[in-house]
């Protein structure tokens, strides 16, 4: 049986889209693993991510001993998925790993319904995936059976967030398997400070354009400031399936001259365009974005959902109620009308995420959970 800090792991990560932060999370752990002497490989969908993905996947491939294998896998459930179940099952028996890590729900399908060499573990991390669905829904409910399914076949969940773990075991169950909370981590030079661009707008928006991360909440909310007399500006840094509706919402609202659209950039490079960022997610586990722009001082306020509670600890005062553009208005307007406060509470904030959200901290923990599930086994 393999042990975590006595031999080489050959380990391989497994990811439907490789996009957000399930992929930003995989490229740190991947890292941090290879570091430690591990031999690591990479499975993920072949139609998604473009060519940043194509990109971040050449730069990581020369530390992957076991290498980055791209595989056609749909979003939505096919019965094409029959195939790439195959051609990822066919991968795997050549690969060998002794942990099979799946990091969102259709990874986590494909890595638990195949039949896994007996000293291999099975870990799952789901990153929201299915959770997100609510169980009154023909759509919710399908995957719940199918997580339920499934949850016997998993020697190890990692959840990022408390959130996510009590998520699952209310609607899913509780698993035979170990669970672990790891939280997601940023490297050491994220804490670096961001200078602010002259250009800079009042608000800024940074990640993918999708419903669940709201970023039309947050053109609602600046409309509303603006007819009630603020002139907010705001910059949206981002792309994804919602950006046609997106501007064509700003144009609707007639806030062209108050909105820009920067598309896709670097998050610190993002950062810097903008006074406060605003995280106006209707869903999310632990998002990537709170914990880099925390890490490099930046004021902010979010939406009270999911896992961000748990990165912003007792600053509760800088939590708006979710799906509200009113709420997220008002704590806008207060965090631009006390920036001295809101300031310190960026600093504050800093210090929580050094001490709590380090990709060391997430690296140890992941080792941690293997060697617990190897030795439960």
């Amino acid at each position: 049986m393999p042990v975590v800090d006595g031999q080489p792991l050959r380990i391989l990560h497994a990811t439907r889209a490789p996009v957000g932060g399930i992929f930003r999370h995989i490229l740190d752990l991947a890292n941090g693993q290879a570091d430690k002497g591990h031999h690591v490989g990479i499975i993920a969908d072949s139609l998604t991510g473009g060519e940043r993905a194509e990109q971040a996947l050449a730069e990581i491939a020369p530390r992957l001993k076991l290498g980055v294998h791209r595989v056609a896998i749909h979003r939505e459930p096919r019965p094409s998925d029959t195939l790439a179940w195959v051609g990822f099952l066919r991968l795997v028996r050549q690969l060998k790993p002794d942990v099979l890590h799946g990091h969102g729900a259709k990874a986590g399908v494909f890595i638990r319904a195949g039949i896994a060499a007996r000293d291999t573990i099975r870990v799952y991390t789901p990153h929201g995936g299915s959770l997100h669905y609510p169980l009154s829904t023909l759509k919710g409910n399908f995957y719940a059976r199918l997580e339920r399914a499934l949850m016997d076949s998993t020697d190890l969940f990692l959840f990022e967030s408390a959130f996510a773990r009590n998520t699952y075991q209310r609607t899913i169950g509780t698993p035979k398997g170990l669970v672990r909370c790891v939280f997601n981590g940023v490297t050491a030079n994220e804490f670096d400070p961001v200078v602010k661009a002259a250009d800079a707008t009042d608000v800024l928006y940074v990640g993918e354009f999708r419903h669940i991360k709201g970023a039309d909440l947050l053109i609602d909310a600046v409309a509303r400031l603006r007819a009630d007399g603020r002139p907010v500006t705001l910059t949206l840094a981002g792309d994804g399936e919602e950006s046609a509706a997106l501007k064509a919402q700003v144009q609707r609202l007639g806030l062209g001259e108050a909105i820009r659209f920067i598309g896709h950039v670097k998050a610190r490079y993002g950062f810097s365009k903008g006074s406060l960022l605003v995280v106006p997610s209707r869903g999310d586990s632990m998002p990537y974005v709170v914990i880099e722009a925390a890490a490099a001082g930046i004021p902010m306020v979010a939406a009270n959902v999911g896992g961000i509670p748990e990165i912003f600890g007792a600053h509760t005062e800088a939590l708006f109620a979710p799906s509200n553009a009113a709420a997220m208005a008002d704590a806008i307007e207060t965090a631009l009308e006390n920036p001295a406060a809101t300031l310190e509470r960026a600093k504050s904030l800093r210090e929580r995420i050094f001490q709590h959200f380090s990709q060391k901290a997430m690296v140890e923990g992941v080792s941690t959970g293997y060697r617990d599930a190897f030795a439960n086994r």
